[in-house]
C-alpha cells in the first residue's frame, strides 16, 4: 500500500525547502519544526498552529471511543460505522509544486469539521466522527480509530479497521507500519496485537492469524505464496463469510506476529508510479481470530445440591467468546493519466478501480437503505460483507492528501466517508460453549479413570494370586503335616505292637515256667497265635505296600488315559473329518449316478426312436430266408445308428463298462432297461465287443433273458447278443451257457414281433458257425413257435 508523502513507509517526512526533519516522535509529541514558506497562506498555518493546542487538549480527556457525534448520537445508533478523516503532511514535491496556492482543505479538529475549498470564496464543510491533523501521532489515530473496536473484538464481537484514501496519502503508513526504527511509528495493526496479547490468557485462550492480498480479484495467502486462488465460502442460514483455504496461524507474542508481517509485505504486489514510488496494487486483508474463555458465569438452572452442582460444572461445556478483527488495507485510487500507469500496471490500476468501485456502490445502497445491496459485484464486497451492514463494529479512517491539483480525489474520497457513516450495522455479540474443549476434558478424565481402574484390577489379580499362593502353601504345609502325623501314629502303633509282642512272649514264658508241661500245648497255641500276628503283620504289610504301588500305578495309568484320551479325541476329529469328506464324496457319486441314469435314459430314449425309425423303414413283409433279413436290417441299424456312436463312446470313456454293467441288476426297470440298450450300442462296435465279454457282459444278458419278465429287456438284449454272436469265440460261449435255450424260450414267450426279429438276428449269427449247426438243429426243434413264425 503507498504510504502517505515520499517517504512516509520509511516513518519519516522531510521537508525540502528548508531541510528540516518532522519525525513521528515530533508529531507525537505536539511540535513541529517546519515553516511554510508561501507568503500566501500565513494565516491558515498559523490557525492550523493554533489547532495543535486544542486537538492536544481534546487528546488529553479522549476516553478512547471514536469521537463522533455527542453521546446521545452514540446511544441512539451504537453500530454505526465510525469514520475518522485524516491529513497527510505536505511532501517535497508538492511544498514546491503548490507553493502558490493554498491547501484544498481545512481542517477544525475542535468541532470535527473539515473544510472543502471550492475556490478562494467557497467552500463545503463536512462533519466526521474524527478530525486528524497532519502533527496527529499514530498513537493517536490508533486510540481514536481502531482502540474501540480491538476492545469490542475482546468482548466477543466483530470488528473491521478499514482505511479508505487516494494512492499516496499514507493508507499502509496509518495501518501497517511495523515501527522497527522508531517505535512511536507502530500502525494499527501492531498496536491493535499489542493490546490482544496483553489482554488474553495464554492458557485458556487462543489468538490466529492469516494475511491476505486481493490481486486482480484473486484471492492470494500472503503467509504461503502457493496458495493464489483461495475460494470464498458464505453460511447461508448466518451469512458468515470464511476462508477455509487461508493459513491460519497461533499467535503466541508479538515477535511471532512481526515476523508474519514482514513475510506478508514481502509477498504483496507494488508498482512505481507518479504519485507514489511504491504503490500498493493490491487489497490487504489482515484477520485476526480472538477466542477467549467466559469465566465466572453460572447458568440460572444451578442446582442448590452440592454433589448435583460439582456434576454439572464437571459436564458443563466452558463458555467461549470469538471476536473476529479484520484490518483492511484498501489499495488507493487513481487516475490514469495521473498516475501514468500502462501495460500490466494499468490493468492493475483497472482491477483496484473496479473494486473500490463496487464497494461504493454497496455502501451507497445501504446509506439510501436501498433493497437490493450488490454485494457479489465483487470478491472485496463479498469479504467486507459482515463490516458494512453486517454484524460487525468498523472504523473507517479516510486519508486525504493537501495538494489542490488533487482536489477531485480528496472530494470523492470524502463524499466515500460521509456515505459510509449512513451505514448502520447491527452488532452481535459471538458467545458459544465450548463442546470440543469439554470432549478434551472428559477424554482426559476417562483416561484418568481408565488409566485408575486398570491400576485397581492389576492390584486386585495381585492380591488374587497373592492369596492364591498362600492357600496352596497352606495346603501343601497341611499335606506335609498330616503325612508326618500318620508316620508318627504308625511308628507308635508298630512301638506298641512291638512291646505287646514282647509282653506276650515274656508273660508266655512265665507261663511256662509255671505251668511246665500241662501249659505246653497252650504255650504252642501261643506260639502260633503270635506267627499267625506276625503273618498278619507282614501281610498287613505287604496289602499297604500293594495299596501304594496300586495308587502309583493309577496314577501313571490315569496320565495315559488323558494322553490317550488326547490323542482319541484328535483321532475322533480326523474320523469326523474323513466321514464328512466320505459324506460329500457319497453326494458326489450319488449325483454321477444321477446324471448317469440321465444320460442313459436320454440315450435309451434315443436308441428307441432310432429303431422304430428302422421299424417303419423295414418293409411290411419279411424275406423267407434269415439272411435276407440281417442283411436288410443291418444297412438300416448302421445308418441310424451312426449319430449315437460319439455319444455312447463318450459316455463309455466317461463312466466305465462296469458301472453300465452294476446298472443291469438295478432295481429300477427303467435303470435296467437304458442299461441293457447302452450295452447293446456298445456291442455294435467290434473293438467293444471283446471287452464286454470279458467282463461279464454276456453273461448279464444271458442271465437278463431268463430272469426277467419284461419283453423290452428281452427284446433289447436278444439285439445286444445278436451283436455279440457276430464272433466265433462269442458264439461258442452263447452255446455253452445255453444261449440256444434262452433265445428259444424267449421267443416262445414273446409277443412283440420285435421281439421276435431280434431273437431271429442272434440265431441267424449263430447258424453261421458250422460246428454249432447240430446243436442249434436240437434248439430250434424245442420251438415250435420259432419255427413257424421262421416259416412264414
Amino acid at each position: 500500500m503507498a504510504s502517505g508523502g515520499g517517504n512516509y513507509r520509511n516513518g519519516t517526512h522531510r521537508n525540502s525547502l528548508k531541510g528540516t526533519t518532522t519525525t513521528a516522535t515530533d508529531r507525537e509529541r505536539g511540535c513541529s519544526t517546519s515553516v511554510n514558506s508561501n507568503p500566501s497562506k500565513p494565516a491558515l498555518k498559523s490557525k492550523s498552529l493554533s489547532w495543535v493546542g486544542v486537538s492536544s487538549g481534546l487528546r488529553k480527556s479522549s476516553t478512547g471511543s471514536l469521537g463522533g457525534g455527542t453521546a446521545k448520537d452514540d446511544a441512539a445508533v451504537p453500530g454505526r460505522v465510525r469514520v475518522a478523516v485524516r491529513l497527510r503532511p505536505c511532501n517535497a514535491e508538492e511544498s514546491v509544486a503548490d507553493a502558490d496556492f493554498a491547501d484544498c482543505v481545512e481542517l477544525q479538529p475542535e468541532l470535527k469539521r473539515l473544510k472543502l475549498r471550492k475556490n478562494n470564496w467557497d467552500t463545503d464543510t463536512y462533519e466526521f466522527d474524527e478530525v486528524l491533523t497532519e502533527f496527529a501521532s499514530q498513537k493517536r489515530v490508533y486510540e481514536v480509530v481502531a482502540k474501540p473496536v480491538v476492545e469490542s473484538v475482546l468482548d466477543g464481537y466483530n470488528g473491521t479497521v478499514m482505511a479508505y484514501g487516494q494512492t499516496g496519502t499514507g493508507k499502509t503508513y496509518t495501518l501497517g507500519r511495523l515501527g522497527e526504527e522508531d517505535m512511536t511509528d507502530r500502525g494499527i495493526m501492531v498496536r491493535a496485537m499489542e493490546d490482544i496479547l496483553a489482554d488474553v490468557s495464554s492458557e485458556s485462550d487462543s489468538v490466529s492469524v492469516s494475511y491476505l492480498q486481493l490481486y486482480m480479484e484473486s484471492l492470494q495467502d500472503l503467509l504461503d505464496p502457493t496458495n493464489d486462488n483461495i475460494s470464498i465460502v458464505e453460511d447461508p442460514k448466518s451469512g458468515d463469510v470464511s476462508l477455509p483455504g487461508a493459513t491460519l496461524v497461533e499467535i503466541r507474542d508479538h515477535q511471532s506476529f512481526l515476523e508474519l508481517l514482514r513475510l506478508g509485505e514481502a509477498h504483496r504486489y507494488a508498482a512505481n508510479t507518479r504519485l507514489n514510488t511504491e504503490s500498493s496494487r493490491s487489497h490487504a486483508l489482515l484477520m485476526v481470530h480472538v477466542k477467549r474463555s467466559v469465566k465466572g458465569r453460572e447458568p440460572a438452572h444451578s442446582s442448590e445440591n452440592g454433589n448435583s452442582t460439582n456434576m454439572a460444572k464437571s459436564l458443563r461445556p466452558p463458555l467461549v467468546r470469538k471476536g473476529k478483527l479484520v484490518v483492511v488495507d484498501l489499495a488507493g485510487s487513481e487516475r490514469i493519466d495521473k498516475s501514468g500507469s500502462e501495460g500490466h500496471t494499468l490493468e492493475e490500476a483497472k482491477s483496484v478501480n473496479l473494486s473500490l468501485s463496487a464497494l461504493g456502490k454497496c455502501i451507497n445502497a445501504l446509506a439510501e437503505n436501498s433493497a437490493h445491496v450488490p454485494v457479489r459485484d465483487s470478491k472485496l464486497t463479498r469479504l467486507l460483507r459482515d463490516s458494512f451492514g453486517g454484524s460487525a463494529r468498523t472504523s473507517l479512517v479516510i486519508t486525504i492528501g493537501p495538494s489542490p491539483r488533487h482536489r477531485g480525489e480528496t472530494a470523492s474520497t470524502i463524499m466515500f466517508g460521509q456515505r459510509a457513516m449512513k451505514v448502520e450495522n447491527m452488532l452481535k455479540l459471538k458467545e458459544e460453549f465450548d463442546y470440543k474443549s469439554l470432549a478434551r476434558r472428559l477424554d482426559i478424565q476417562l483416561d484418568k479413570l481408565i488409566m485408575e481402574h486398570e491400576r485397581k484390577q492389576k492390584a486386585f489379580e495381585d492380591e488374587i494370586e497373592r492369596i492364591t499362593t498362600d492357600v496352596q502353601n497352606q495346603i501343601s504345609e497341611a499335606e506335609r503335616n498330616y503325612a508326618l502325623a500318620m508316620e508318627k501314629e504308625r511308628l507308635k502303633y508298630q512301638k506298641d505292637y512291638m512291646e505287646s509282642i514282647k509282653k506276650l512272649e515274656e508273660k508266655w514264658m512265665m507261663n511256662q515256667q509255671k505251668q511246665g508241661g500241662e501249659r505246653k500245648e497252650q504255650m504252642v497255641s501261643t506260639t502260633e497265635e503270635v506267627a499267625e500276628g506276625k503273618k498278619l503283620l507282614s501281610k498287613e504289610t505287604s496289602l499297604r505296600k500293594a495299596a501304594e504301588e496300586e495308587v502309583n500305578n493309577l496314577k501313571s495309568q490315569l496320565a495315559q488315559l488323558k494322553v490317550s484320551e488326547a490323542l482319541a479325541n484328535s483321532e475322533i476329529l480326523k474320523l469326523r473329518k474323513m466321514l464328512k469328506d466320505e459324506a460329500h464324496q457319497k453326494e458326489k457319486l450319488e449325483g454321477e449316478i444321477s446324471m448317469l441314469q440321465t444320460q442313459l435314459l436320454k440315450l435309451s430314449f434315443e436308441a428307441d426312436e432310432s429303431r422304430r425309425r428302422l421299424d417303419r423303414d423295414v418293409p411290411g413283409k419279411v424275406p423267407g430266408g434269415l439272411d435276407s433279413l440281417i442283411s436288410q436290417v443291418r444297412p438300416h441299424l448302421k445308418d441310424s445308428e451312426n449319430g449315437e456312436k460319439a455319444s455312447i463312446a463318450k459316455l463309455f470313456e466317461q463312466v466305465g463298462l462296469q458301472k453300465i454293467l452294476s446298472l443291469l441288476e438295478a432295481e429300477d426297470a427303467d435303470v435296467r432297461i437304458h442299461a441293457v440298450k447302452v450295452l447293446a450300442n456298445l456291442a455294435a462296435e467290434e473293438t467293444n465287443q471283446q471287452k464286454i465279454v470279458e467282463a461279464g457282459g454276456l453273461t448279464s444278458l444271458l442271465m437278463l433273458l431268463g430272469s426277467s419278465v419284461d419283453e423290452t429287456i428281452h427284446r433289447v438284449a436278444a439285439g445286444a447278443i445278436a451283436n455279440l454272436a457276430m464272433n466265433e469265440t462269442n458264439q461258442e460261449l452263447i452255446m455253452s451257457q445255453e444261449g440256444i435255450s434262452l433265445l428259444s424260450m424267449t421267443a416262445a414267450n414273446a409277443e412283440d414281433p420285435q421281439t421276435l426279429r431280434m431273437v431271429a438276428g442272434a440265431i441267424a449269427n449263430l447258424c453261421g458257425n458250422g460246428k454249432l449247426l447240430d446243436l442249434f438243429d436240437f434248439y430250434l426243434q424245442q420251438s415250435s413257435y420259432l419255427l413257424a413264425w421262421l416259416s412264414l
